[in-house]
């Protein structure tokens, strides 16, 4: 009896890493339309921290700036081919409770790009927290929009 409740848990917990899960189909859009976190539509993906300062920036384009993010922040800030980044992109998803880090790995500048995304459920639904680099010292939390 002890040996099938064992196999019970560690096939629990092993389904709780699994690649692919539900945090990351909120995350793979941002990968198949370049610049879609800048836009209006998705910010329902979006809450605190990350949507305080997608917020401040839609007031700096409002007024006619450039804004204080840039666009590529998803293909950590890289110069990237969207068809090799597509061919290439690998989502791992790890869910602890009502929180879930997806790290998206892809290629782009002929190197392995990776990119953690922070998301937190909320309602029965995954939104995304933070974004940050996990190779350059950038998050979007940190961002000093002004």
């Amino acid at each position: 009896m002890m040996v099938p409740l064992i196999a019970v848990l560690l096939l629990t917990a092993t389904a709780s890493m699994a690649l692919a899960g539900p945090a990351s189909e909120v995350v793979r859009p941002f990968y198949l339309q370049p610049g879609l976190e800048l836009e209006a539509s998705a910010r329902g993906d979006f809450i605190d921290p990350a949507r305080k300062v997608l917020n401040l920036n839609d007031e700096i384009r409002q007024g006619g700036e450039e804004g204080c993010l840039d666009p590529a922040l998803p293909f950590n800030d890289t110069k990237f081919d969207p068809a090799e980044v597509i061919a290439t992109l690998k989502l791992e998803e790890l869910v602890k409770g009502t929180e879930a880090t997806v790290v998206a790995k892809f290629k782009a500048e002929g190197e392995i790009q990776a990119v953690q995304w922070r998301l937190n459920e909320i309602g029965g639904r995954w939104r995304i927290s933070d974004i940050a680099s996990m190779s350059k010292d950038w998050a979007l939390s940190r961002f000093q929009c002004e």
